[in-house]
């Protein structure tokens, strides 16, 4: 059996800690349910993070890039075109059919910003904040810097986010925005 790099080991810890945070969130996910997700022992998942926020942190941040690379995959030439909206709209569709962690856990820090920056933590807001501000660019790039495409397609996309995890349809097209 092939051993594994620390790298790929650390992939893995960042795969398996989007999915358990995405379903229990940051409170109520242990460092040993992600150890035991990615078969290793805690003080293992310890030598590759230096404690669970710096976890959850760059799950989060993955989960927004694999977002926003979804975003400039599907638009790739076709930059400030009528297609641009949609073709982000159905990969984003498709990335959340194949991978709902992905909306979860982007839902679930938003929530811990708000909780960490009351108990003093700042960093953890930039980061998250940076991320979306990557998630903006490239979708306002992407829409031809169209400042009201940009917050249209991303307030169709928050509604339909908030929709999908509770359970209800989701695309605004149908709705007419």
């Amino acid at each position: 059996m092939a051993r594994i790099s620390a790298q790929e080991r650390r992939e893995s810890v960042v795969r398996a800690a989007i999915a358990e945070f995405a379903l229990k969130g940051y409170y109520g996910t242990s460092t040993e349910a992600i150890a035991k997700r990615v078969g290793v022992t805690q003080p293992y998942l310890f030598r590759l993070f230096p404690g669970k926020k710096a976890i959850f942190v760059a799950a989060l941040v993955r989960s927004m890039e694999d977002t926003r690379l979804a975003f400039e995959r599907a638009t790739d030439g076709m930059e400030g075109s009528e297609q641009a909206r949609g073709a982000m709209a159905d990969a984003y569709a498709r990335l959340i059919s194949a991978r709902p962690e992905t909306l979860l856990i982007q839902m679930q820090g938003y929530a811990v910003v708000g909780a960490v920056e009351a108990e003093g933590d700042d960093k953890t807001g930039e980061l998250v904040r940076a991320g979306w501000m990557r998630l903006w660019e490239t979708v306002h790039l992407s829409l031809g810097a169209d400042v009201h495409a940009t917050t249209g397609f991303f307030a169709c996309g928050m509604l339909g986010n908030t929709l999908t995890a509770i359970g209800l349809p989701s695309d605004c097209r149908e709705a007419g925005a």
